[in-house]
């Protein structure tokens, strides 16, 4: 699957997982010392890191079309670089709605949901590290089962978490806005699976 002299594209791929480990740190740091006062520097430090890892997705771009042989096809290239660039959108989006809905106060599960994010993430650095000997690797396949599981742990946490959102909260306005941050936190596990799964087709597809 990859050559010594083709190595450029897996190193790319763990750049682009490791930008979305600093945007998970950034995020439970965000949940961990929550300041609303803070929200506007922070979003921007967050826009930063997911500035930075499109660059690597938009490098790739830039090279595959003058790549006379990759090591694996064009379209799964592409697909991933998306998958994981998307990861940094997703954690950058749950700051996003923090800030625009002036949130002042956290509610105490969503460092539970940051735990996992950052779960998910861990196991992609180390999957993507692994990809490119993944002939000889047990620990790319053992990785994706892994982040499949703490996606399944997301799901549950959502659930919970909104249903006691519902129960509990009686201002609208507060309804209306954790809503759409609870998913867009689930929607994170959701793009850590998403780039576990497209790993997972390509290893099929080159096997």
């Amino acid at each position: 699957m990859a050559k010594k002299d083709n190595n450029y594209y897996f190193e790319a791929f763990v750049k682009g997982i490791s930008y979305a480990n600093d945007a998970v740190a950034l995020l439970q740091d965000i949940f961990d010392n929550f300041n609303a006062k803070d929200s506007k520097f922070l979003l921007d430090k967050m826009h930063t890191i997911e500035h930075t890892a499109d660059g690597v997705k938009h490098e790739m771009m830039e090279r595959l079309v003058k790549e006379f042989l990759p090591p694996i096809e064009r379209e799964d290239i592409v697909e991933l670089a998306h998958t994981i660039d998307e990861v940094c959108d997703l954690i950058e989006d749950v700051v996003l709605r923090i800030y625009m809905y002036n949130i002042k106060e956290l509610r105490p599960d969503v460092k539970d949901f940051a735990k996992l994010i950052a779960r998910c993430c861990a196991d992609l650095k180390e999957m993507s590290v692994e990809l490119p000997n993944y002939r000889k690797s047990v620990s790319v396949i053992e990785k994706i089962k892994e982040v499949n599981s703490w996606e399944e742990e997301g799901d549950r946490l959502y659930v919970e978490a909104t249903r006691r959102l519902y129960s509990e909260e009686k201002d609208p306005v507060a309804v209306f806005a954790w809503t759409n941050i609870y998913d867009r936190l689930e929607k994170c596990c959701d793009g850590c699976e998403k780039v576990a799964d497209t790993v997972e087709l390509i290893i099929l597809k080159n096997s």
